[in-house]
C-alpha cells in the first residue's frame, strides 16, 4: 500500500516517531526522518527555521514530492513553576510552528491524495500539574489540524491522534497501572503507529479535519472521591 511513497516524520529516532517510522518502511516506504538524536536521515532541531529549510529542500532533492507528513516530535514539558519564556516559545516552536511550516514548505510538492497526521496527546483536553508547554503545545497542534483539513481541502487530509499514556518500552503493566484503563493496559507504540498507518491509506479516505484519541478509554472515565475505590488525597 506505500510501496515508493515519501513519508516524513519528525522526532523518528525514538519511541512513538521510531515506530511509525519502521513500520512504514516496512510497507516499503521510503522514510525521511527529521530528529535531534542520531538517525539514518537527517539531525537537525525543528525548533530552527535554518533545519527546517534543509531538512525540505532535501527530501526534495532526493525524491522530487511528498506523499505523507508526520508530525510527532516532543515538545518540552515544564510547568508554570520553572518554564522560562524562551522555554515556553521553544516548545510551541517545535509542537506546532514547526508542522505548520513544514506543511507550508511541503504544500507545493505534496501528492494529489497526501496526507497530514500529527500528533498530539490526550492532553489537549485535560492535564496534570506543572505540563503548560506541553499542554499549549499539544493543544495547538489539534487546533492546527482542522485549520490545516480546510486550507488544504481536496489535496491534503489532515487529522490528528491524541495518545494517552503510551509506555515506549513496551513495559507490561498489571494491577491498578491497567486496570484503570477500561481497555484493560497500558498503550504500545503500536497502537499509535497502526491508526496512522490507517489514517493514511486509502481506506480512510473520507476522514479529515477529525482527531481521534486513543487512551483506553481514560478521558471517557468520570472519576469522584470515594467512587470505585478512587480517593482524593491533596497533600
Amino acid at each position: 500500500m506505500f510501496k515508493d511513497k515519501v513519508v516524513i516524520i519528525t522526532g523518528g529516532a525514538q519511541g512513538i516517531g521510531k515506530c511509525i517510522a519502521d513500520e512504514f518502511k516496512r510497507n516499503r516506504a521510503n522514510v525521511c526522518t527529521i530528529d535531534r538524536l542520531p538517525n539514518d536521515y537527517f539531525v537537525g532541531d525543528l525548533a530552527e527555521e535554518e533545519a527546517l529549510l534543509r531538512f525540505s529542500q532535501k527530501v526534495i532533492d532526493d525524491y522530487g514530492k511528498a506523499d505523507i507528513l508526520i508530525n510527532n516530535a516532543l515538545p518540552l514539558m515544564k510547568g508554570i513553576d520553572t518554564c522560562s519564556y524562551n522555554e515556553f516559545n521553544y516548545a510551541l516552536r517545535v509542537g506546532v510552528t514547526a508542522p505548520f511550516y513544514l506543511a507550508k514548505l511541503f504544500l507545493p510538492y505534496f501528492s494529489q491524495g497526501a496526507s497530514i497526521v500529527n500528533i498530539s496527546s490526550s492532553r489537549d483536553r485535560m492535564s496534570q500539574p506543572q505540563t503548560e508547554s506541553y499542554t499549549a503545545a499539544k493543544g495547538g497542534i489539534s487546533a492546527l489540524t482542522h485549520a490545516l483539513a480546510i486550507s488544504l481541502a481536496g489535496k491534503v487530509r489532515v487529522n490528528s491522534i491524541s495518545p494517552g499514556w503510551i509506555d515506549t518500552s513496551y513495559k507490561i503493566y498489571t494491577g491498578a497501572d491497567a486496570s484503570q484503563h477500561p481497555a484493560g493496559r497500558v498503550g504500545t507504540p503500536m497502537d499509535i503507529a497502526n491508526m496512522v498507518l490507517f489514517l493514511c491509506s486509502d481506506k480512510a479516505g473520507f476522514i479529515t479535519g477529525e482527531n481521534i484519541c486513543i487512551d483506553g478509554g481514560m478521558t471517557k472515565q468520570m472519576i469522584y472521591h470515594d467512587d470505585f475505590g478512587w480517593t482524593l488525597d491533596r497533600k
